[in-house]
């Protein structure tokens, strides 16, 4: 009986990296698409919308499988139900890397617009959506704990962009909606590093049983 439960935990391990290895894919589709948008790349974010959405339904099913029928404790119950909680993070950040690339085409009348910063957001919130997800199969309560501070590296760019582009409204007042789109997609960035750091706080809950939103 034991085998066959791990072998189940084992499925939903695998179904976890394959979800989020798309989480890392569509931030770098949505990356690309600031400097080399066009109608195939935003139908590939879809496309890797789609299967994160179903990985999000597969996974609800593994783990639903695994409390009712294998009934399980302790450690086992807190890793199914943060991985439960994990997936709906993973899913929003699916959601916000496609709202980044309907924002692009609103770009294109600055073909010459530099995006400060917000390539290296792109990049600290891939290695956290990488890392997240590694903390979870390994247990690796450090990781998790990484994950969370290295959210600050992505607010700290965050506020960089946001300041850089309310400099640009004040002197530049006709490039305003340029630098909103810019500032909002800056935004979902931001959001991509908080969704990655509540999965590294159910890591840690995994873990330890403790998690800061339930003392």
């Amino acid at each position: 009986m034991r085998d066959f439960f791990q072998e189940q935990l084992n499925q939903l391990n695998q179904e976890l990296i394959r979800m989020g290895a798309a989480c890392e894919e569509i931030i770098e589709l949505a990356s690309r698409s600031l400097t080399d948008y066009s109608v195939d790349l935003a139908k590939s974010v879809s496309t890797v919308g789609a299967q994160i959405d179903e990985s999000e339904r597969t996974i609800e099913t593994i783990c639903m499988k695994l409390l009712l029928r294998q009934q399980p404790v302790a450690r086992d119950l807190r890793v199914i139900s943060a991985a439960m909680k994990m997936i709906t993070d993973m899913e929003r950040i699916g959601d916000q890397a496609e709202d980044i690339v309907e924002i692009v085409p609103h770009l294109t009348a600055y073909p010459d617009a530099k995006f400060p910063k917000i390539r290296e957001m792109e990049k600290a919130a891939q290695s956290m959506v990488t890392e997240a997800v590694d903390a979870y199969v390994k247990q690796d309560l450090e990781m998790a704990r990484k994950v969370m501070i290295h959210d600050d590296v992505v607010d700290t760019y965050f506020t960089k962009v946001k300041t850089a582009l309310i400099d640009v409204i004040a002197s530049h007042p006709s490039e305003g909606e340029y630098a909103l789109d810019l500032l909002m997609i800056a935004k979902y960035f931001e959001r991509i590093g908080d969704h990655c750091t509540n999965i590294a706080e159910w890591v840690e809950f995994s873990v330890t049983g403790v998690h800061k939103d339930c003392q």
